[in-house]
Formats: C-alpha cells, sequence, structure tokens
C-alpha cells in the first residue's frame, strides 16, 4: 500500500478515529497525538503488509498508543484500565457511534471559550482534516499564525476542562454560527481546492454535507442550517460536469448542464425553501445564488441581474471582499465588464485582498472582454503565479498564453 493509500484513508477516517479516542481519553490533544503516530507507523508498515481494514489497524493503533501514553500518567490509571481491559474501543469502527463523535467533536473545538479564528481553525484541523497550509489560504493569514491559533486552542480547552459531549440545547445556538462557518470552510476546500493537482475534493465536499445533514436533524427549526446544506447540496451538484475525463476544470459557461446531479438539485431546493421560512441568512443568500444559477438552462440564460441583487443583499448582512469581487463578477454578466472593473479596481485600491489570485484572475478576464490584452495578460500571469492549484494554474496560463 502507497503513501498516497494511506494519505488516502487517514484524510477520510481522521475525524472518527480522533472523536473517538477524545470521548474515550478525556484528553484532546492526547487524541490527536496518538492518531498521527498511527499514521507514522503506517506509513512504514502498510508498504510492506497491507492491513485488510486500514481503518479499524489505525484505530486500533492509535488506542495502543493512547493507553501507552495514559500508562505514564499516574493520575489516569483508571482510565487506562478501563482503555486496556478493551471495553470501550472496538478494533472496528462503529460508524454510526462515531458520528456523534464527530458533532460532539465540532462543538468541543467551537465552544465559546475558543475565540472565533481559533474555533475554525481547530475544528479545520482536527474534523476536517486540512493541514495548516491549507487553512491559511483559505483565511488568507500566515502558516504560523494558524498553528499558534490551534496550538493555544488545545491549551485552552485541556486547561478549561471543557467535557466532550454534546452541549445542551439551551447552549448550542451560541456555538452553532461556528459550527457552520467550519463546515463552509470544508466544503468550500472540497469544492476548489487550494492547493495540489486536482480542482475538487470530494471526500471533503461529502462530509461537510454529511456534518450539515447531522446537524439539520439536531437543530432543525434554525434556517441557516438549512440554507448551508442547500448551499452544499445545489453546488455539489455540478461536480460531475466541472471538471473534464483528465481532471482538468471546466468552465461554468462551457459545463454540459445534463451532468449535473438532478437529485442534488432536488436535495438542495427543498432545504432552501425551508431556510426561507424566516428570511435568507448568509448561507441562505448563497443558495439562492446556486439555485438561480441551478435552474439556467445555459449561462447566458441565467438571471444575472437576480444573482447581482442577491449579492448586494448578500454584501449588507455579511459582508466581505470576497463577496465584493463575486458581486463584480455578476455585474460583468448583467452589465458589462467596464462597470465591474469599477467594483474590482476599488478593491485593490482598498488592499482588502492582498496575495490571493482570484483577484487578479477577474480583472484579467474583465480586461480580456475589454479587449485589453496585454493588461490582461499581465493580470492572468499574476493570478497564475500566485495560485497554488495546478488545475486552476494550468488554466490561467493557457488563458494568458491565448492572448499574445
Amino acid at each position: 500500500m502507497a503513501t498516497a493509500d494511506v494519505e488516502t484513508v487517514w484524510r477520510i477516517e481522521s475525524a472518527r478515529i480522533v472523536a473517538a479516542l477524545t470521548r474515550f481519553t478525556g484528553d484532546f490533544g492526547l487524541a490527536e497525538d496518538a492518531a498521527q503516530e498511527a499514521v507514522a507507523e503506517a506509513l512504514v508498515s502498510w508498504p510492506l503488509t497491507a492491513p485488510a481494514n486500514p481503518a479499524g489497524w489505525l484505530m486500533a493503533t492509535a488506542r495502543r498508543r493512547a493507553i501507552d501514553a495514559l500508562r505514564r500518567r499516574t493520575a489516569l490509571r483508571d482510565r487506562y484500565a478501563l482503555l486496556a481491559a478493551g471495553s470501550v474501543v472496538d478494533d472496528d469502527i462503529d460508524p454510526d457511534r462515531i458520528d456523534d463523535d464527530i458533532l460532539a467533536l465540532m462543538f468541543v473545538s467551537c465552544h465559546p471559550v475558543l475565540s472565533p479564528e481559533a474555533r475554525v481553525a481547530l475544528t479545520l484541523r482536527v474534523v476536517g482534516g486540512l493541514s495548516s497550509e491549507q487553512i491559511a489560504r483559505a483565511f488568507l493569514v500566515p502558516v504560523p499564525t494558524v498553528q499558534a491559533r490551534i496550538t493555544r486552542a488545545k491549551k485552552t480547552i485541556a486547561a478549561t476542562g471543557v467535557p466532550f459531549e454534546l452541549p445542551p440545547a439551551s447552549e448550542r445556538p451560541a456555538r452553532l454560527g461556528g459550527v457552520l462557518s467550519v463546515v463552509y470552510v470544508i466544503f468550500t476546500e472540497g469544492s476548489t481546492a487550494t492547493s495540489g493537482d486536482r480542482l475538487l475534493r470530494p471526500d471533503l465536499a461529502h462530509e461537510a454535507i454529511r456534518l450539515a445533514r447531522t446537524l439539520v436533524a439536531l437543530q432543525p427549526d434554525e434556517p441557516e442550517v438549512h440554507g448551508l446544506l442547500a448551499l452544499c447540496e445545489l453546488t455539489a451538484a455540478r461536480f460531475p460536469a466541472r471538471t473534464g475525463p483528465d481532471g482538468s476544470p471546466v468552465l461554468l459557461e462551457d459545463q454540459d448542464r445534463r451532468r449535473w446531479d438532478v437529485s442534488a438539485i432536488r436535495r438542495g431546493l427543498g432545504a432552501l425553501a425551508k431556510a426561507s421560512t424566516r428570511g435568507l441568512g448568509p448561507y441562505g443568500l448563497q443558495a439562492a445564488i446556486a439555485a438561480t444559477h441551478a435552474s439556467a438552462p445555459s449561462a447566458a440564460a441565467t438571471d444575472w441581474d437576480r444573482i447581482v441583487v442577491l449579492y448586494e443583499a448578500l454584501g449588507r448582512i455579511a459582508p466581505s471582499p470576497i463577496v465584493e469581487l463575486n458581486r463584480a463578477v455578476a455585474v460583468a454578466m448583467a452589465s458589462g465588464p467596464a462597470a465591474a472593473l469599477a467594483i474590482v479596481d476599488e478593491l485593490i485600491a482598498s488592499d482588502r485582498l492582498p496575495g490571493t489570485h482570484l483577484l487578479p484572475t477577474v480583472r484579467g478576464e474583465l480586461l480580456t472582454r475589454l479587449g485589453r490584452r496585454s493588461e490582461a495578460r499581465a493580470e492572468l500571469e499574476l493570478a497564475a503565479g500566485r495560485c497554488a492549484n495546478q488545475r486552476e494554474r494550468s488554466v490561467l496560463l493557457r488563458k494568458a498564453a491565448a492572448l499574445g
């Protein structure tokens, strides 16, 4: 079994393993350390002898590492005896039980004792399995900043004795926003990977959808939970058409809409209807934008004026430079590239998106449409230099080369 296979199993199973070990040891940091040690052992042993049940092997090995650590802690001798007796963890993973563990782990990671930034970073790390580099790119912050947030968060949870359990219903609303934002960022990374040689990471996206469905079951009266689920379903519906046979990106206007997942669209529209019962929040508005795309027979026939209005509403309740940049794209489709370029240039003047490839990407597209070819090529080359995703970068370089 190759290193890539170990990484794949870890990416899929890491949250379940860490969550189960956290429940049984009561120590968040110990659980993650034991799981990481199990992966290190897998990298050595699996190429020689591949296990029949990779997930169970990782769980069993991580459990042994946790037992070893607990054995060295005399204050936790009773817990070690319980674990060593084998009465709390089976070698095989029980998906139903561990799913509950993951949800509890999310709420622990989003505990109010942590700053909002730390909540998101920690949960992405231990639940989403994202690296510090991926989290840093998602939030446009330096990697050391993310690492420091995660370290401080673990220490704070340990010092304050946060229990590993789902909070009572009265406390969930205070933490729900943080949990939703984490699921959102996990899905975003799955729908457009920040780095690597794949545009999509469907495993992450589908994990986010699963978590969103779990949240819907837990909080059925919260419109924004339905809004986030709708957004994820409607966006994932386009996955089958977003890449070609070789994995290269297919732009929205070139996608074969017959390949869009009709069942996912139906589920997304149903969730959006439930989100609309008390007015749309930020996730519901984004889902409404995705629904407008999903209902259009082609890019040209899309109701771009409606999308502009929805982005304007989103900008009022959840302002961000990314929302403004997306509004510029919609304005370009509805009213032409000149009006959109003014929005983009204002973002540049205010330096609100430093270092990202998204801003020069959009500016390059707008300049291309305006016939300013040399300027457009320079912007697209700048975007390619900043883009860490190989698939996206190849598209940008190809567009730049076509401009002469």
